[in-house]
């Protein structure tokens, strides 16, 4: 019986051959976008959960009371480790430094990479894949170092590196003491070896670093026992920090954040992580959705639409003795065959898309092949998508009453057509919706864009400094003034597009009782406004003297915090125990986000190099002559040290990758909609027109003109975009509203990006339509009333 189904099936789908292909492709275009979203998501749902016992790895962040306002840190210190450690639920934990670029030299194979700094436990809390080595002495000595496998690879070559010598920053020779497997993309750490935080705590300046709760410069890792819970843990951990009289810690209650929920959850609104990439990765969860749903829709509204070649055929079944189960059975075997060759096709186009896809997102996504699980939901998938795209036809054309049918007397035609409008607004309501969407996401990327930075990024490329470079900072300077290739040089404790250091400030004029301000901090050396192009709105630019040191510099939203009535110059702060003159106040700078307001900022003046070298290029040399020449220059007083640049704008430019990448899928998906819709509509506008081809003919010969028929062919699909369009407008609306209000500089989302959006559905359509409508209405009148 069974196979009398499917051989009836393959026969009516191979006999209308133009509305199978609609069919296939219009499902095969949707199941291939909802694979490949789910591929996307399943990915950003891996990330951080590919190490073992990753349920039981925390963060510890801080929530600090602003005020009234809480504002979650990941910056903490290393005596809240020192506590943590001593408490019985709680089984590793690992204070680390993320430092930055490191020289990494063996021979003269010279690498400049990220590492990160870390305690002894770090390697037990993350149970990265050991090749060579012990987990659990690792990191035991203060002069070893681990390496990933690419690191070793780069640096030895292949072979067992196990006790080989590094040199790190051309200053410690560290012995490798283990190599673990490359840390994959899905994973919110990245680094590309360990050293052990032990030898950063022989510096004289980490001194007094396990003294206070108050100094808030690492970031602290740990692992509960098994068995234990956070919901355990966390009142216990809570106040911590309470009793020390430091402002600080005074005001800091300490969480942990688990490490599945690193990236996705990244956002904190009031000490409570509610947002983050989860937001994109449900909204397009729904787009799937949606985009799968408007191509079920299409293959109803052919189906349905030719429900009248399907009628005379029901309606003889029936008079035989089929019973309506088993027309339903048939015709739900033809949808799911159609089905089952679109998810062949569905798969060809993903496998087809995906290297482009993953250049798109950064990532590395590919289809599971292997991977029972995968099979045994995209086989279910598959079925309810057959399922839910033929159930309406199957039991639509099952109902037709077979006396009826056979006597001519039904019109099956007009029956569905009100249902069938109903699910062409609903499709094309979709696919405004994330029109309108991609317009308003496209220009808050550039109205961000647009905002002034507050420095001047073109012509500016950064370095990372080093030791060696600091003690020859002065005559690298000048060698590079006096060729002429830069205007000015100068070191910052931050690169220009990121702030390294908050902290809060003692005393200022006009501070209420209790009241906190914590605030970014950046060490300049000379030049630094200069070579940046801050523009210093008041006062004066340091001038290398040495009670400049005793000195500070705010930007226009510290001085807007602090309250400070009017001039600031030569007010006093007190910060760090010391009392410090205002001698200038600089013009806001976009140094953190573009989207939010400028951060707080105070400019401390330090003339010793400092780790990021910021350099501002000569406009009448070539850019790549004076990289060349600062390279040189740089490997002459820096000769272990690769050289490595960036250009600025390019760091400022990823500041905007989350929406752009958001952006462009965004368009794709819409792209993609309107095809699939659009697919449907040519599908039903050829339907239409050949079921008024004698109405067309005998319109023609009393005298129509092709332009008349082509407005009576096409003003019911446009009337149906329209009634869509009004539909689509506030629902968009009432999501994008609530997604801009995620950041404090935003666009307003007035009429014309509904009015442009609607304009182009319409010529869409039009377009789709036009060639079915035009060609019916060109055609010979003879033919089509001649009779059968």
């Amino acid at each position: 019986m069974l196979r009398n189904y499917i051989k009836i099936a393959w026969r009516n789908i191979a006999n209308n051959k133009a509305y199978t292909a609609i069919n296939v492709l219009g499902l095969a275009a949707g199941m291939a976008v909802a694979l490949m979203i789910a591929l996307w998501v399943a990915n950003e749902y891996s990330y951080d959960r590919f190490l073992p016992d990753a349920n039981r790895a925390y963060q510890v962040r801080r929530n600090f009371n602003s005020n009234g306002e809480k504002l979650t840190f990941s910056s903490t210190s290393l005596k809240l480790a020192d506590v943590l450690k001593t408490m019985p639920e709680i089984e590793y934990v690992a204070p680390t430094d993320w430092g930055g670029t490191h020289g990494l030299m063996v021979g003269d194979k010279k690498l400049s990479i990220d590492g990160v700094q870390a305690g002894s436990d770090f390697l037990k809390i993350f149970q990265y894949n050991f090749l060579q080595g012990s987990r659990t002495t690792a990191l035991n000595d203060p002069y070893s170092i681990v390496l990933t496998k690419a690191t070793a690879l780069a640096l030895f070559g292949t072979g067992n590196v196990i006790n080989k010598v590094v040199k790190v920053d051309n200053n410690y020779n560290l012995k490798v003491t283990g190599v673990i497997q490359d840390v994959p993309l899905n994973s919110s750490l990245q680094f590309k070896y360990v050293i052990p935080f032990s030898l950063m705590e022989q510096q004289p300046y980490m001194k007094d670093a396990h003294d206070s709760f108050g100094n808030n410069s690492f970031e602290l890792f740990a692992k509960l026992k098994p068995g234990v819970t956070y919901a355990q843990l966390a009142p216990k951990i809570l106040h911590i920090e309470k009793g020390e009289k430091n402002i600080n810690a005074e005001n800091s209650d300490v969480i942990m954040q688990p490490m599945t929920d690193w990236h996705l959850f990244a956002d904190y609104k009031n000490g409570v992580a509610v947002s983050g990439f989860i937001d994109y990765v449900r909204t397009f969860s729904i787009v799937g959705l949606l985009v799968l749903l408007i191509a079920c829709v299409n293959f109803i509204n052919l189906t349905t639409a030719r429900s009248e070649k399907r009628a005379r055929e029901v309606g003889i079944r029936k008079a035989i003795g089929s019973q309506r189960q088993h027309l339903i059975f048939q015709f739900l075997t033809e949808s799911t065959l159609i089905t089952l060759i679109s998810f062949i096709c569905s798969i060809l186009f993903v496998q087809i898309a995906l290297g482009p896809f993953n250049s798109l997102t950064g990532t590395t996504i590919s289809i599971p092949f292997n991977s029972a699980i995968f099979w045994l939901i995209v086989i279910g998938c598959v079925l309810l998508t057959a399922l839910v795209a033929g159930s309406r036809p199957a039991f639509y054309l099952s109902s037709f009453n077979p006396v009826k049918v056979l006597k001519g007397t039904i019109q099956v035609g007009r029956s569905a057509s009100y249902s069938r409008k109903v699910l062409v607004v609903m499709q094309f309501s979709c696919s405004i919706a994330l029109i309108i969407s991609t317009a308003v996401i496209y220009r808050q990327i550039q109205y961000a864009k647009n905002r002034p930075a507050g420095y001047d990024i073109t012509r500016l490329i950064a370095t990372n400094a080093n030791e060696d470079l600091g003690k020859h900072y002065s005559a690298f300077k000048n060698e590079l003034l006096q060729s002429g290739v830069i205007e000015s040089i100068s070191t910052a404790s931050s690169t220009i597009t990121d702030i390294n250091m908050h902290n809060n400030l003692d005393q200022w004029p006009g501070k209420f009782t209790g009241e906190t301000v914590e605030m970014g901090v950046i060490a300049v050396a000379n030049d630094y406004f200069k070579t940046v192009g801050m523009k210093m709105l008041a006062g004066r630019d340091y001038n290398n003297v040495v009670s400049d040191s005793l000195n500070i510099i705010f930007n226009e939203a510290a001085v807007k915090r602090l309250r400070l009535k009017g001039d600031p110059i030569s007010q006093v702060i007190t910060y760090g125990g010391k009392q410090r003159k205002i001698i200038g106040v600089v013009k806001n700078a976009l140094m953190l986000s573009p989207f939010a307001q400028a951060d707080p900022t105070m400019f401390l003046y330090n003339n010793d190099p400092h780790q990021n070298m910021i350099y501002r290029l000569s406009p009448e040399v070539n850019p790549h002559d004076a990289i060349d020449k600062i390279g040189q220059v740089f490997s002459k007083y820096s000769p272990a040290y690769p050289f490595t640049y960036r250009f600025v704008d390019d760091d400022y430019n990823r500041k905007f990758g989350q929406e752009v990448l958001v952006g462009k899928l965004s368009g794709i998906f819409a792209g993609l909609a309107i095809f699939i819709s659009c697919l449907g509509l040519f599908g039903l506008a050829a339907y239409i027109a050949e079921q008024r081809t004698k109405e067309i003919g005998v319109r023609k010969v009393l005298g129509a003109t092709v332009s008349q028929l082509w407005f009576l062919l096409s003003k019911d699909f446009v009337l149906l975009v329209l009634i869509s369009c009004v539909i689509a407008s506030p629902v968009a609306f009432y999501f994008l509203q609530g997604w801009l209000q995620k950041y404090d500089y935003r666009v307003t989302v007035g009429p014309g990006v509904f009015i442009i959006s609607a304009t182009a559905a319409i010529v869409i359509t039009l377009t789709t339509i036009s060639f079915q409508a035009i060609k019916a209405a060109i055609a010979n009148p003879v033919k089509s009333l001649r009779s059968e």
